[in-house]
């Protein structure tokens, strides 16, 4: 069998009022590539390259082979030995869904080594049941800015249409946080004021991305569910975010639970408000870089490898 070459993207979640629902794909990537292996004794051989390379497990507690093991135990077959070779594009815990990348990656590699038996809906289902929410997952898989609402086997996704001059300003600073810690600080009930709030503004949302809006998006990129218990996990939060709206952004958000923080602005503004935002964290002490992006629009892409190339 052929090398198998998988690409996914980053992805930001939540985009304000969207908690857990809305998420899109930015061209920031994490590459897996699978090799069929034969050896009368086979042992797991995972190689990892990239900034944060020495952090990522290469043993069998590794997601990306965990996911590929997971197809397999999902079609009832012994899976194929692998070699699997992981090239780093995603930071590490920093609310760009590199767990997603890890996840889709080793499904879609298993896929395609077992000769494609599985559907994409199928394979979205999947890696949905594995990371435990789609917000990520769903943009990951198939690319664009997508809502997805439903629970376990009726999942309804819904692409939602970015406007081409709302430009994503991803500011990563050099701490992290965890998804259990992001969790914990949030509240366990919401009052019908602010349920209200947040169903106003998803919508103003939907509408704000397509349009490009700048008085929607300003509106609509507030939240009372996520953010307001978040953002004191973030140091220097409320500054970034003053700095950044200071200069053109229309709204400032936390990518997924954090740390990165993310804001969407215009094409003429975006270079300002990159500078301003980590200037705002360099006053307190804290490094960080940013990364004008765009939308992914492909999500997931595999190739077979061979001696000519890619097919």
């Amino acid at each position: 069998m052929s090398t198998i070459k998988v690409s996914v993207p980053a992805t930001t979640a939540n985009l304000g009022p969207g908690f857990d629902c809305i998420g899109a794909a930015l061209n920031q990537y994490n590459y897996f590539k699978f090799s069929p292996i034969e050896t009368e004794t086979p042992d797991l051989t995972i190689a990892i390259t990239g900034k944060e390379a020495a952090r990522v497990s290469s043993d069998r507690t590794n997601l990306v082979h965990k996911s590929f093991l997971k197809l397999y135990q999902y079609l009832g077959q012994t899976p194929p030995d692998v070699a699997i070779d992981i090239e780093l594009g995603v930071p590490l815990a920093r609310g760009l869904g590199s767990s997603a990348t890890a996840i889709v990656g080793g499904l879609m590699g298993g896929n395609k080594l077992a000769g494609e038996p599985l559907s994409l809906s199928e394979i979205m289902e999947l890696a949905i049941t594995i990371e435990g929410h789609p917000d990520n997952v769903v943009p990951a898989l198939l690319g664009n800015c997508q809502l997805s609402v439903g629970q376990a086997g009726n999942w309804q996704i819904c692409p939602i249409v970015w406007h081409p001059d709302i430009i994503p300003v991803v500011a990563i600073p050099n701490f992290e946080l965890s998804t259990q810690e992001a969790r914990a600080v949030l509240p366990t009930h919401l009052s019908r004021h602010d349920a209200i709030f947040n169903i106003a503004r998803l919508g103003l949302l939907i509408k704000a991305l397509e349009t490009g809006n700048r008085d929607w998006l300003i509106m609509a990129l507030d939240d009372r569910i996520h953010q307001p218990y978040r953002q004191m996990l973030i140091k220097g939060y409320n500054s970034l975010k003053k700095a950044a709206m200071s200069v053109g952004a229309y709204g400032v958000v936390i990518s997924g639970a954090g740390s990165t923080v993310i804001a969407l602005t215009s094409s003429e503004h975006a270079e300002q408000v990159s500078l301003a935002m980590t200037n705002a964290w360099m006053h307190i002490g804290i490094e960080a870089e940013a990364l004008l992006l765009s939308i992914d629009l492909n999500g997931t892409r595999v190739v077979t490898l061979n001696a000519d190339g890619e097919t």
